[in-house]
């Protein structure tokens, strides 16, 4: 299946987007914590606007919390910036969207894990 023009364009954004964050973000907002993965994003198909999930991990919810305020609050910061690497007409309306899907295995994991040990314990 050949990918289309807006899943090429999800996937040159998210690794731009993942790029912008880690370096020109991060030195512009020391107080940034954490390891910040851009695990989606979704160009709409008129290029107007798009979607940033991104996954946090933190020491503590607290950190996690404040970590993605800032993104929040620069996603004007990361558009210009995204205007620099990408050579495109328009730039979207960035937003930025919390990927819980880290979270959520992790989850299943620990559930799985204590229904296996119950299960022995009863044998």
């Amino acid at each position: 299946m050949k990918p289309t023009r807006t899943q090429r364009l999800d996937s040159e954004y998210r690794r731009a987007v993942s790029e912008i964050i880690s370096g020109p973000l991060k030195n512009r907002e020391p107080a940034l914590k954490g390891i910040i993965s851009v695990t989606e994003a979704d160009v709409a198909p008129d290029l107007k606007t798009a979607k940033i999930y991104v996954s946090i991990l933190t020491p503590s919810e607290e950190e996690k919390r404040e970590s993605f305020r800032i993104l929040r609050e620069n996603a004007g910061f990361v558009r210009h910036e995204l205007a620099k690497i990408m050579r495109m007409r328009t730039v979207p309306q960035l937003t930025f969207s919390e990927d819980g899907s880290m979270e959520y295995g992790s989850k299943m994991d620990a559930l799985l894990s204590a229904l296996e040990r119950g299960e022995h314990s009863e044998e």
